[in-house]
């Protein structure tokens, strides 16, 4: 079992799997710049060769990325939507430099346009990236979302409907957040809850495309549409539905990556619980 966190590159990129081996991680997630800006500056070649041996010094066995809160690939505005496309296209060539398998993001908000447009959008501006970036070796992984004012992807169908006008669909997969999937409606609790919440998965979309996990609890009910992450076990999800996901023998091989609150001492407080929930046959991979 793959299981790891969303990791700071405060100090330089190198840092980060310094800070996960630190943690006891087996892979984790990082933003490959500033979130909260349009304009990133260019990686120097010292630093994604600091990355690399890095990344190859700790031992991790997968890096993936998450993409700036600031693109919106659902945008009506043609000006934004452009803007979202082209930083979501440096995201790619940064992650094909640094060697990270795969990038992870939100689909997107309609902002009042329609969900139909809204994915038909998505659909388009991921073709478009794909076909300028034809050579790269990164997968994109769509990310659940709780559903929160006009953003898409709170529905499986939604992520279906986006996959299905993919051209290049070996590049794509998606992102399962736990507390996301909480929030949309889907439950995970309880045996019966999380077999069903699987099936519906595996009937509209298919569980091999899932390339990620997030990991995190819920400060909200089931269904209430709010994106607000906790601890595990101390929201409202409890330790009922980690414990399913962490032995599933369908996702042994998927990175699962906490975003949940604490820091460092959060992380290893989880990493903790979500390690002692392991069946043997899936301990053996931690450290």
């Amino acid at each position: 079992m793959l299981l790891g966190a969303h990791v700071s590159v405060a100090g330089g990129l190198h840092q980060a799997p310094l800070s996960g081996k630190r943690l006891g991680c087996s892979t984790i997630q990082i933003f490959t710049r500033n979130q909260r800006q349009w304009k990133a500056r260019t990686l120097t070649a010292a630093e994604i060769e600091g990355f690399r041996s890095a990344i190859q010094s700790c031992g991790l066995e997968s890096i993936v990325s998450h993409d700036s809160y600031l693109i919106n690939l659902a945008s009506p505005n043609k000006i934004n939507l452009q803007r979202s496309r082209e930083a979501f296209q440096d995201e790619v060539d940064r992650c094909d430099l640094l060697g990270i398998s795969c990038l992870i993001f939100h689909p997107g908000s309609h902002l009042g346009s329609g969900e139909k447009e809204g994915l038909r959008r998505v659909a388009d501006s991921l073709n478009w990236i794909l076909d300028h970036r034809c050579q790269s070796a990164t997968k994109l992984l769509i990310e659940t979302t709780a559903g929160q004012g006009t953003n898409l992807g709170y529905k499986f169908e939604h992520l279906a409907e986006i996959l299905c006008q993919i051209k290049k669909s070996s590049r794509m997969g998606i992102c399962l957040d736990t507390c996301h999937l909480f929030a949309a409606g889907y439950d995970l609790r309880m045996v019966p809850a999380y077999k069903r919440t699987m099936k519906q998965l595996d009937d509209i979309v298919g569980l091999a495309q899932v390339k990620a996990i997030h990991l995190n609890d819920s400060m909200n009910e089931l269904g209430s549409r709010v994106d607000r992450h906790e601890n595990i076990g101390r929201g409202r999800m409890g330790l009922g539905a980690f414990h399913l996901l962490v032995n599933e023998e369908q996702f042994r091989d998927v990175p699962m990556i906490l975003e949940t609150p604490g820091g460092e001492d959060g992380y290893r407080r989880d990493l903790a619980t979500l390690r002692d929930l392991l069946q043997p046959k899936f301990k053996k991979r931690q450290r």
